[in-house]
């Protein structure tokens, strides 16, 4: 797994869903994520996710 993932599943504990991959990248751009965190998140295979586990098992694809 890259490290752009790791810090993104630290960040992810407050998130609300479902979440949008647009308001992810909203909510990186808004917390300082590194840049390479905010490239995972614009790939991310999906426009939207109803879970956590959603969202998990999309970033362990990208791994």
């Amino acid at each position: 797994m890259t490290s752009g993932a790791e810090e993104l599943r630290e960040y992810l504990a407050g998130l609300h869903y479902p979440v949008s991959r647009a308001d992810l990248v909203r909510w990186g751009q808004e917390n300082g994520v590194s840049t390479e965190t905010l490239q995972l998140l614009h790939a991310l295979p999906a426009e939207s996710f109803d879970s956590p586990a959603e969202l998990t098992e999309a970033l362990g694809s990208m791994a």
